[in-house]
């Protein structure tokens, strides 16, 4: 029954490696925000890389990863209609 329990949490070693590449990705963004020859397609690059962090959040802190599907399906479907509104304002306001 213990065994049970445990299997469905993630381990110590799950959370360092989570934040190690949380680590990786972030020094991938302040990289990115230096090259000014990526010129408009930095956002675009950016808010990727941000929802690929969000996702790796919630997936495992959150213990997402470790629940139903519809639980990922709802959280991560309002993520998605929030970015498209963003950019959508973005787009009609020309403030990228």
């Amino acid at each position: 029954m213990i065994n049970e329990e445990t299997s469905n949490h993630p381990t110590p070693k799950t959370y360092v490696l989570t934040a190690l590449i949380l680590s990786v990705l972030t020094a991938i963004e302040v990289g990115i925000f230096y090259i000014t020859s990526l010129g408009y397609w930095m956002i675009p690059i950016l808010a990727i890389l941000s929802i690929g962090k969000f996702a790796l959040v919630v997936m495992v802190y959150m213990h997402l990863k470790y629940e139903t599907k519809l639980f990922t399906i709802l959280f991560l479907s309002g993520l998605l209609l929030a970015t498209a509104v963003v950019f959508a304002l973005m787009i009609l306001f020309r403030s990228f």
